[in-house]
């Protein structure tokens, strides 16, 4: 891009599977009030807020109206966005771009302790044909997993390593909620859930926010010594009825990942990104967004993620954070990949930190089977 988007700071709550000792406003504001501090900026300064929440997980409509004051909104601008977190930082990037707005502010939070998963999911589905059915994102999930792994020969051990790995992960991450020092057998023997996805191939309900600031890179370089900078984004969609989608592969994704590789000059993924962080909900998935972000070929994924390429100290440390798996909320998600990938490329991930960091991806996915996935390619230069 000609003109460049700086992230200037990034927070996050630590992720839990109940806060019931707060609001949203109050949950929002754990976030909010450390990117300010570090900027030395007041809500007064923030010209602009997107803010990514969703009305069936808060139970009202218009979600984002008991968080205006929280995020510079009264008497100024603020957007919602009710797709996964990276997308507000998508569209606060493209009001920077726009030239309207200097300085935005992103946040996103999610309760999901206060609502049932299966019933708001299932409200996703087409009200006359599929609803009805029952299906939420899990029974869909499970559809997609079987496909998967009878088209390719993935195997529930390989998968199994996935949540393994990002577990042992997690434990280096002070915002993590659940890292459990969990074992393949741990995995391979917990609860079926739906199958072939088991309890421990599952991510828990978690509760959660972040919160991070962009500014254009005049604005930014003023608000921060090491901003980083958005070197290229895109999103797609699949079609909505799962019957008319190969669901052992990831049209959507692989056409947003190239789209994202292509505004960042990324040639050969492979050898280009230094870290990744990716959204996976369930373990399957971490193989197959893989693929379709072409970090392997089609069919490789169950291959690559028992590999030693994806851990710590490997070609493409993925998840240092431990991802998703440990507990993130769907909604925040996305927003959190990114915030993760801005530390690695500042040097500040502590523990979790991949030594020499200069480029990363961010994904993020909402819908059923990953029905929109989005992908952020970040440098530090």
């Amino acid at each position: 891009m000609a003109e460049r988007v700086g992230i200037v700071a990034v927070a996050q709550t630590k992720y839990h599977p109940n806060r019931c000792d707060v609001n949203e406003e109050e949950l929002s504001w754990e976030a909010i009030k450390p990117v300010l501090e570090e900027t030395g900026l007041s809500l007064w300064d923030i010209e602009s807020a997107v803010t990514c929440s969703q009305d069936f997980w808060e139970g009202r409509t218009i979600s984002n109206m008991n968080i205006q004051h929280v995020v510079g909104a009264h008497l100024q601008h603020e957007d919602k966005v009710c797709e996964d977190g990276l997308n507000a930082v998508y569209v606060a990037m493209a009001q920077i771009l726009s030239g309207h707005y200097d300085v935005v502010l992103v946040e996103s939070h999610m309760k999901e302790s206060q609502g049932e998963k299966s019933a708001i999911e299932n409200a996703a589905f087409d009200p006359a044909m599929l609803r009805v059915l029952g299906l939420d994102y899990t029974s869909s999930a499970a559809m997609q997993a079987k496909r998967y792994m009878y088209k390719y020969g993935i195997t529930a051990e390989q998968l199994a390593k996935v949540a393994v790995r990002n577990h042992a992960n997690a434990k280096n991450n002070p915002f993590a909620q659940d890292a459990k020092g969990i074992t393949l057998e741990d995995v391979l023997g917990s609860k079926m859930v739906s199958s072939p996805i088991r309890a421990l191939d599952t991510k828990p309900i978690s509760d959660g926010a972040c919160a991070m600031i962009l500014a254009n890179e005049k604005t930014a370089k003023k608000l921060s010594k090491n901003p980083i900078w958005i070197m290229g984004v895109s999103n797609c969609y699949e079609t909505h009825y799962l019957g008319d989608r190969e669901l052992a592969d990831c049209d959507a994704l692989a056409k947003a990942a190239q789209k994202a590789y292509k505004m960042a000059g990324i040639k050969n993924a492979l050898r280009e990104i230094d870290v990744a962080e990716i959204t996976t909900e369930y373990s399957y998935q971490e193989a197959l967004w893989l693929e379709g972000l072409g970090l392997c070929a089609k069919g490789e994924g169950g291959r690559m993620v028992e590999s030693k390429a994806v851990s710590m100290g490997g070609k493409l440390p993925l998840n240092p954070s431990g991802g998703v798996l440990p507990g993130v909320p769907n909604g925040v998600a996305g927003a959190s990949r990114v915030a993760e990938a801005v530390l690695q490329l500042r040097g500040e991930a502590g523990e979790r930190q991949v030594k020499g960091a200069k480029t990363a991806l961010a994904h993020g996915y909402t819908g059923i089977c990953g029905q929109h996935q989005a992908v952020m390619v970040l440098g530090n230069s």
